[in-house]
């Protein structure tokens, strides 16, 4: 590869500024679809203050796969982890709509008018990253930081990422709630868990083990959003934004050669390796991926005001 080697229905309570401490909270708001405007709602934390960033988990997971990250990046951001829809604490979303990217994408751009948010920076993991490549496509973001996104897989190398997700959400929906806590007890337990998604699956907490197995489990839209993918075209470029995107080397689900790809579809991007990560790298070395994805939000701050000037410019026209 080559590649950088970087070694409430709208409460919306804020915390302090300057403070990390994240806040549980629900937003409702009113999404298109083909029978009338249908309302959604997504669970969410926010904590920090500065320029809003966005933060995407993987499917099957839950906004606390950026836990290790929230606080160093909430030093400098007002940061908005999210329950994407039917994962974590999310429902799903109304009947009739689509967990696909032209359904869910402008959904997240809609929860950003709630929450006020305008173009906030945006890094997501896996699906994740791959509706954050989306969102910058459409102009609804300032800078896109994607970690092993989705889309750019070969026909084969899809089946085996779907096939290992279905085999993994299998085994979580097989296991009693008691034999998930006893196996997240031990180091051994917590890498049969979870090895395919993390490089050093023994450092994460037995409650965090529990508490994704979970998610995974009790994910009303997995399969929903998985088919959505099926049929997914190659991504193409990201125009006019700072984009890096960033890999583990030893992402199992994910295969790092996509990276490749990604630079190949996105030429303007920065690719990044990320020494030792596994396929959800947050937990694997905390400091590197935030550092990584501060280098990207610090690279579009004076770049997003110059462009939102030229808008108001060419508005007033």
């Amino acid at each position: 590869m080559v590649a950088d080697n970087v070694s409430n229905d709208l409460t919306n309570r804020r915390p302090a500024a300057g403070t990390g401490a994240a806040m549980a909270a629900e937003v409702s708001f009113e999404v298109a679809s083909p029978h009338g405007p249908r309302t959604a709602t997504l669970s969410y934390a926010r904590s920090g203050a500065g320029e809003p960033l966005l933060l995407l988990h993987g499917i099957g997971h839950h906004r606390q796969a950026w836990d290790p990250v929230v606080d160093i990046l909430a030093a400098e951001y007002d940061v908005i982890a999210l329950d994407l829809p039917g994962f974590g604490a999310s429902p799903s979303l109304p009947d009739g709509l689509r967990h696909d990217l032209p359904t869910v994408v402008p959904a997240l751009g809609a929860l950003c008018r709630a929450l006020g948010v305008e173009r906030p920076h945006v890094a997501g993991n896996s699906l994740g990253g791959l509706l954050a490549l989306e969102m910058g496509r459409r102009g609804l973001v300032r800078t896109v930081t994607a970690l092993s996104p989705g889309g750019f897989w070969t026909p084969a190398e899809r089946r085996y990422a779907f096939g290992t997700l279905l085999a993994m959400r299998h085994g979580a929906r097989l296991l009693p709630v008691p034999a998930i806590e006893r196996l997240a007890r031990s180091a051994a337990g917590r890498t049969a868990l979870t090895s395919t998604i993390y490089a050093r699956p023994w450092r994460r907490s037995p409650e965090a083990v529990v508490a994704e197995t979970l998610a995974l489990r009790d994910a009303t839209s997995f399969e929903a959003t998985l088919e959505s993918g099926r049929d997914l075209p190659m991504g193409e470029d990201v125009a006019g934004l700072p984009v890096t995107v960033a890999w583990g080397d030893r992402d199992r689900l994910l295969l790092p050669r996509q990276g490749v790809r990604a630079k190949r579809a996105i030429p303007g991007a920065r690719l990044v390796r990320l020494g030792g990560c596994g396929h959800v790298p947050m937990s694997d070395d905390p400091a590197l991926v935030a550092r990584v994805i501060l280098d990207t939000c610090r690279a579009g701050g004076a770049r997003g005001q110059e462009l939102d000037h030229a808008r108001v410019e060419s508005t007033s026209r």
